[in-house]
């Protein structure tokens, strides 16, 4: 529902952009490797789930251009659990026989990898393998169970960037903020 929702209002945008500027508006959306990237190339298509890159996908074709980020340790800033307050947190190296893994051991520290430019998958991608997600909570003790999933990165990305260490971004201070900690007068269609 949540994925459906964040597809039809990126819909509502371009085509309210497209109606105010005469053309076809172009849109780049920021989510997690779980929402952007295709899910019908991954396992939770079997069970049942979309997301905003499968919908993206289906409603745009290849005018949805997916780009996905991996890394194989370093630190991210998430939350133990749900309604947690976020916290810097090292991230596990990745899984043996993951994607992430086999980056870490090309031992080339950042790259990005356009899987399909010529029109033939490398079988390295295609095939099915472990693929890390971490979002907004982050919980290394069940690393495996919470973190990975079954995919194929060349049919679920477009385009990948692999930091193979990474650094948390510090969470912003609503009190260090710019202007007030409210809603502006103009919210939600103003800046």
């Amino acid at each position: 529902m949540r994925d459906g929702h964040m597809a039809d209002t990126l819909d509502a945008l371009v085509d309210h952009l497209g109606r105010r500027n005469g053309r076809r508006a172009k849109a780049v959306v920021w989510e997690h490797n779980s929402h952007v990237g295709d899910a019908r190339a991954t396992e939770v298509a079997e069970l049942g789930e979309m997301n905003v890159g499968q919908l993206a996908r289906e409603r745009y074709g290849r005018d949805a251009f997916l780009i996905g980020m991996t890394t194989y340790d370093g630190s991210v800033t998430a939350a133990p659990t749900w309604e947690a307050p976020a916290e810097r947190m090292s991230i596990v190296p990745a899984m043996p026989g993951s994607f992430e893994a086999l980056f870490h051991d090309l031992r080339v520290p950042s790259f990005l990898l356009l899987p399909d430019t010529d029109g033939h998958l490398p079988a390295e991608l295609d095939r099915r393998r472990l693929e890390r997600a971490i979002g907004v909570v982050y919980r290394p003790d069940t690393e495996r169970w919470s973190h990975y999933f079954e995919a194929s990165l060349a049919r679920q990305f477009d385009a990948v960037v692999h930091l193979d260490t990474t650094e948390a971004l510090p969470a912003l201070d609503a009190a260090d903020a710019v202007g007030s900690v409210t809603e502006p007068e103009t919210y939600p269609s103003g800046v």
